[in-house]
């Protein structure tokens, strides 16, 4: 197996930040498409073309935000996307007819929206910034959206949220070395911290850029500025019949593969997943069904140095392939 560079994309005028790919594209006869966000206050829209396969630049949001955009996530239908920026903003943007319009802007964050998140449904999106509070926005007819809860737990800048991919559980990560989970316990929007994951249970010791979960979503993995990838299980996903939370505990910690602070990392559904580092190098990590007792359950399947002439700041696979 090998990563091969198939085409080098070049648009954006200042530090691409992050990606991520339309879930509803790919398949069917529809072209694969993604966006990305950048320094530049701009994001631009990519689709690959069917015949030849090379990539264009489709259409370029701008003009909304006023600095730069540091996340962006698409609606699990594909149709909506939101785009978090330094200008204390969220954006959501609409695709009518390949044209992209702006049709709803979340305001209530002090300073920079550092990261996106749509939930399974799309009925919840949430946010996170550097005022250290994670909003949690309820998803209403005619592109309205309110926010039903504050989440106040982390004591530094929150890095990234992320939806658990089957149940309404959030998780967010941050430069106080913790990931937080939070559930809704009851039905009234009473949003909870329900776990916290951090140095006293096997937890990262600096700022945790980011996580990622499994296909199933059983696993998670989390990568940091302690320059090493966390990998975290649950044995029942999701809250239990009796209405308890199913904790998650370390399962291995994989040290030694990048020598700069950890950016970025996702995990395919074929259970790969992939790292990308201030050291300029993607690493593809796989299940070792034939790991050592108290070893990592993973191993390094692939490395790639100089991936970029700078730091990978986002690794994402596509929807239904590879």
């Amino acid at each position: 197996m090998e990563l091969k560079e198939i085409q080098r994309l070049e648009g954006h005028t200042d530090r691409v930040w992050s990606l991520d790919w339309n879930p509803a594209t790919g398949h069917a006869g529809i072209p694969l498409v993604f966006a990305s966000c950048s320094g530049d206050k701009t994001v631009r829209i990519w689709e690959q073309n069917l015949s030849s396969g090379l990539w264009a630049s489709k259409a370029v949001l701008e003009e909304t935000h006023t600095r730069t955009v540091r996340s962006c996530s698409w609606s699990p239908s594909g149709k909506l996307l939101a785009t978090a920026s330094f200008d204390a903003t969220t954006a959501i943007w609409e695709n009518v007819g390949g044209d992209f319009e702006c049709v709803s802007t979340l305001e209530g964050h002090e300073n920079e929206v550092k990261s996106v998140s749509w939930n399974a449904s799309g009925t919840l999106l949430a946010t996170c910034s550097r005022d250290k509070s994670v909003w949690i926005w309820e998803v209403q007819p005619g592109n309205e959206f309110e926010c039903v809860s504050v989440l106040q737990g982390h004591t530094q800048d929150v890095k990234m949220v992320k939806w658990h991919p089957t149940e309404d559980i959030l998780f967010s990560c941050s430069y106080d070395n913790n990931v937080k989970v939070w559930a809704d316990e009851g039905d009234s929007d009473d949003w909870q911290c329900v776990q916290t994951l951090g140095e006293p249970n096997n937890g990262h010791t600096s700022t945790i850029w980011a996580l990622s979960f499994n296909a199933s979503g059983d696993k998670m993995v989390t990568c940091s500025d302690d320059l090493t990838l966390k990998v975290w299980e649950s044995e029942n996903i999701g809250m239990q019949s009796g209405g308890g939370f199913a904790p998650w505990r370390h399962l291995c910690t994989l040290s030694g593969y990048h020598d700069r602070t950890i950016f970025s990392v996702h995990w395919s559904r074929e259970g790969i997943f992939a790292s990308g580092a201030a050291d300029d190098a993607i690493r593809l990590f796989v299940d070792d069904s034939e790991s050592q007792v108290g070893g990592p359950l993973y191993k390094l399947l692939l490395k790639k140095e100089k991936a970029h002439d700078m730091d990978v700041n986002s690794v994402q696979w596509s929807p239904g392939q590879h």
